[in-house]
């Protein structure tokens, strides 16, 4: 099993907030891994929830993306041309564009996807929530 991880941008919510929904299993795992990215496509995805009225955010969106990838000790996995155009060539299987650039990045990288996201394992990576 890689040590490397990647969080989805639920599991990034849920570590900035000490959600009970981020299992005890993955938060240690994240704890002890070398390196945990989220995806660049996050702060576009939490910014979207924010301005939308949908996700209460204690500072503007960057500042508290920024915030949170310094307070984890996180690295931000920026959107290269591979990763863009790997999105669009994977199956069908989830259609919504910012899941799908996760995990063309988890494929790419070889990285294990913290989510809750059932579907991310037809893509044949590795998960956990």
């Amino acid at each position: 099993m890689r040590d490397d991880l990647l969080l989805d941008t639920c599991a990034l919510l849920w570590l900035a907030s000490g959600s009970a929904n981020l299992s005890r299993a993955a938060v240690a795992r994240i704890d002890r891994s070398r390196k945990v990215s989220v995806s660049a496509i996050s702060a576009w995805e939490v910014s979207l929830k924010h301005a939308r009225g949908l996700y209460a955010l204690p500072l503007a969106p960057l500042e508290w993306f920024n915030a949170v990838v310094d307070n984890h000790g996180l690295v931000v996995a920026p959107l290269d041309l591979e990763i863009l155009v790997k999105a669009n060539l994977l199956p069908w299987h989830h259609r919504d564009p910012a899941d799908r650039f996760i995990i063309a990045t988890a494929i790419i990288h070889s990285l294990t996807v913290v989510t809750a996201d059932k579907s991310f394992a037809d893509y044949g990576i590795s998960v956990m929530c």
